[in-house]
């Protein structure tokens, strides 16, 4: 047996409990509405999980009222002077209809999304997000050429996609790191704390204490990094789980 899923119920607060063949338990909080899942060994009884998470409500209740407190950007249309993000900063949309390959262009504060006439929403979103991702693929390499020496780690592989639930992820296995294409709109300070931190799993899996000591060692300031990320409106989605 690989997994095995299964809902506990506590009061108000439903819980979806994996069983993996791992050695420590985990608990996340995910957005945009605070679902609770926890995976833990096999060794650990549902009444041993059930009580492991009574000693976390506080802990789930504030991350929950995080996460629904946080802005949303509205749909985007893809028109004339909307708002979109680059690094932080906000650039007006200036739409230019021609018979050319699509573009996008940075000009003082307008972003100039070039497009044959015609070309329909979702062909202009797939052109926009293929281009934040280009721009992640070409930031992160600096930053992992950084900081391996200053951590005595080796990323073998890095990937940029989508993702709903997390800014990043780590495969201890491969040794490889996952980032999310929205941070190609946040300050790129914060996604050297995304690339810091998904690095730092591969020294230490879990969020224990020895992974937040070598955060503290490596990145200092790295929880106001993380609650920066936490105040920056994110992405509407119409979330299917």
């Amino acid at each position: 047996m690989t997994t095995e899923i299964l809902t506990m119920k506590l009061n108000d607060l439903d819980v979806e409990v994996i069983h993996k063949n791992i050695k420590n338990v985990h608990l996340s909080v995910y957005p945009p509405d605070g679902r609770v899942k926890v995976s833990a060994p096999f060794s650990m009884t549902p009444d041993i999980v059930r009580v492991f998470v009574i000693s976390k409500l506080g802990w789930i209740k504030k991350q929950q009222n995080k996460l629904r407190a946080q802005e949303r950007e509205a749909p985007r249309q893809y028109i004339d002077r909307e708002s979109h993000f680059v690094w932080g900063k906000r650039y007006l949309l200036r739409l230019d209809e021609k018979d050319a390959p699509p573009s996008v262009e940075l000009k003082h504060s307008k972003m100039l999304l070039s497009v044959r006439p015609g070309t329909n929403r979702e062909r202009k979103q797939a052109i926009l997000e293929a281009w934040y991702r280009n721009n992640l693929k070409q930031s992160i390499p600096a930053l992992i050429e950084k900081w391996q020496p200053r951590m005595s780690v080796s990323v073998q592989r890095f990937y940029v996609q989508r993702m709903k639930t997390k800014w990043g992820s780590c495969s201890v296995h491969s040794g490889s790191i996952r980032i999310n294409t929205e941070l190609a709109k946040k300050p790129q300070a914060c996604l050297e704390y995304i690339v810091v931190h998904e690095m730092t799993h591969l020294l230490e899996p879990s969020h224990n204490s020895r992974f937040i000591a070598l955060m503290d060692q490596f990145m200092p300031k790295w929880r106001f990094y993380r609650e920066e990320l936490n105040r920056l409106p994110v992405r509407h989605e119409d979330w299917g789980y």
